[in-house]
């Protein structure tokens, strides 16, 4: 997973006001718990109001609001493959409404390697 994917799985973790332990986000996202000492100092230092320490846990001292269409990578990529298998249904109206919504990401979705619309 790559850095900024996971700090933003972690921000979106945390924006439940709850108590996180390090070694349970670890293990959710397959990295020890130094990488998440390391993730938190890097999003406190962002400006982030992260709150906590190392063996007590992590929260959000308060509330964060975030642009209500961010995807991570793997979120664009399961949704262009989604609309891939839609585009080529046998239902004409899907398959144009598909095609359209593809063109419309295309624009905002940054170019990359995954693209498969």
């Amino acid at each position: 997973m790559r850095r900024t994917d996971r700090l933003f799985d972690l921000i979106q973790t945390l924006r439940d006001g709850k108590l996180h332990r390090a070694g349970d986000m670890a293990a959710r996202l397959g990295v020890s718990s130094r990488t998440i000492w390391r993730d938190m100092a890097i999003l406190a230092a962002a400006g982030l109001p992260v709150q906590g320490e190392r063996g007590v846990g992590y929260l959000l001292r308060g509330a964060i609001t975030l642009p209500p269409m961010i995807l991570s990578t793997d979120e664009a990529d399961a949704l262009q493959f989604a609309l891939a298998m839609a585009s080529e249904t046998n239902d004409i109206r899907i398959a144009r409404a598909a095609k359209s919504l593809a063109e419309k990401l295309a624009v905002i979705l940054p170019q990359g390697p995954t693209d498969k619309i």
